[in-house]
């Protein structure tokens, strides 16, 4: 069966020009859409009319529900999204859920009255959200937490591979009592997170120590009392890797409370990059995640999905790397 994607690549453009010539989009170009048009007879192309139809009973709005709005990690992630919704010819609504499972529902509702053209998704791990948009015909993509139960499209980073790479690169430069404060304990991405924590320590033949281990909230203020509760357990950590930024933040906070110098007497990692890690001192070693792609990517899907709404399910899985900073310096160099 021709797919939208063999007309796209016959008429040299891409997915989504192809989903608003078939729509009847006006802010095409009328050159592409006629190499479009060509390809779709050349191929003897046949959009699905009811489908088609009923989408076009929908609104050109895109709802975007994530976590927190005031994490810097969905800035750049956002605005991948609304980039390639723009260029398709959608426009974008930003909504926060908080963390918060009713809240969530709450705009999940919104977007189901307001019949809008998809949903963009970073879960509070309520698949049953997610459920009543799939149930209702509404195109939805997962975006940086999976939902197991949930029958979406999803874009996800390697959590695991990440968090190997911040506690591989701790034990490399010497530390041997790492710490992790980690997100709740039901997010997939806290629990990735912790799974590559503890296989850089069996890699490492690092003894691991439950007491050396917080489920925070990935929030500032939790990253700050786990990072307390680590330090009042009396179990004598010398470096610890933070599960996010604001968890991060947080813990640093405390360490400066407690009079803890950075790297001197505490080695730390971060995960997600923050905009200013490179202007504190010490810098921040941190593990970069491309959230731009992660937005962009989601969006890609959706618009994929929004014109081909029963092709086959896809995962994308994004890599992250590591940037060494200060914060990080090997043992030896700490007391010079």
């Amino acid at each position: 069966m021709v797919t939208i994607y063999d007309v796209a690549k016959l008429a040299g453009v891409s997915a989504a020009t192809v989903s608003r010539v078939v729509n009847g989009r006006s802010s095409v170009d009328a050159g592409l859409a006629a190499r479009v048009q060509q390809a779709m007879a050349e191929l003897d192309y046949r959009p699905n009319a009811v489908a088609r139809n009923l989408r076009r009973q929908k609104t050109s709005i895109w709802a975007v529900i994530i976590s927190d709005i005031g994490n810097p990690f969905f800035t750049s992630l956002v605005r991948g999204v609304e980039d390639v919704g723009q260029a398709a010819g959608y426009s974008v609504v930003l909504c926060n859920s908080d963390e918060d499972p009713a809240k969530e529902a709450r705009y999940v509702a919104a977007a189901l009255a307001e019949q809008m053209a998809g949903v963009i998704i970073s879960s509070t791990g309520k698949a049953a959200n997610l459920s009543r948009l799939v149930d209702a015909g509404t195109p939805v993509v997962a975006i940086d937490r999976e939902v197991r139960a949930a029958a979406v499209d999803t874009v996800l980073v390697d959590n695991a591979h990440g968090a190997d790479l911040a506690t591989s690169h701790l034990a490399e430069q010497g530390y041997r009592r790492i710490a992790c404060i980690t997100g709740p304990r039901r997010l997939p991405t806290a629990q990735r997170r912790l799974q590559g924590y503890r296989a850089a320590l069996t890699a490492y033949r690092l003894e691991p120590d439950d007491n050396l281990v917080r489920y925070g909230d990935y929030r500032e203020e939790g990253g700050y009392q786990a990072m307390a509760s680590i330090l009042d357990s009396g179990a004598a950590p010398d470096a610890v890797f933070a599960a996010n930024n604001l968890m991060t933040v947080g813990a640093l906070e405390c360490l400066v409370d407690r009079g803890i110098t950075v790297p001197a007497q505490m080695g730390v990692v971060g995960f997600d990059d923050i905009p200013w890690a490179h202007l504190v001192r010490p810098s921040l070693s941190t593990v970069v995640q491309p959230t731009y792609e992660l937005g962009r990517t989601a969006a890609l899907l959706l618009v994929e999905r929004i014109a081909e709404p029963t092709r086959p399910l896809s995962t994308v899985t994004l890599r992250t790397e590591l940037k060494i900073r200060d914060s990080s310096a090997p043992r030896e160099q700490r007391f010079r």
